[in-house]
């Protein structure tokens, strides 16, 4: 089984509030489009709704991102064997780029596989099982992934301020 983890527990302040509420629908829809068994949304300075997916409350949020995605990682069942990491605030996720890391991982490339454009690492990323307990609080990143090109697909997107929705 594959899972998404969608970390969505920030406080958005440079935003000037819960963004999530805003982008996340449009997150789940493109995340539920791709070829992922289950969708968890790690939820933290805002409560959230996520229709479609179930939500993890991560108390020690301000911790930092990799506190979020292990609060993620812990509530996924046994028979998980890879969870694929979205952000909350990338709407232009293309579900293609999840199936595509996901294929990547299957074929037993690297544990850590993570979509890139321009040749720069982004999102999303799988995690193999493996890897769960290396997870510092700053995140995923600085584990060494295996990049998979989507610069076909379109980045994600990173929305940190009302400006940055253009998308809309």
């Amino acid at each position: 089984m594959i899972a998404a983890v969608v970390l969505a527990a920030g406080a958005g302040s440079r935003f000037g509030g819960p963004k999530q509420r805003l982008l996340l629908p449009r997150v789940l829809e493109r995340v539920g489009a791709s070829s992922v068994d289950e969708i968890v949304v790690v939820s933290g300075a805002h409560p959230l709704d996520a229709a479609g997916a179930r939500v993890v409350d991560c108390p020690d949020w301000e911790r930092g991102q990799g506190a979020s995605l292990r609060c993620g990682l812990e509530s996924l069942a046994q028979d998980v064997g890879a969870a694929v990491v979205c952000l909350a605030d990338g709407p232009s996720l293309a579900s293609e780029a999840i199936d595509r890391v996901v294929e990547t991982w299957r074929r037993g490339a690297q544990d850590v596989v993570a979509a890139s454009y321009g040749g720069e690492r982004g999102h999303p990323v799988v995690l193999g099982r493996a890897v769960w307990p290396a997870i510092p609080d700053e995140g995923a990143r600085s584990l060494e992934a295996l990049l998979v090109p989507c610069d076909d697909l379109g980045a994600p997107g990173d929305v940190d301020r009302p400006e940055d929705l253009d998308f809309l």
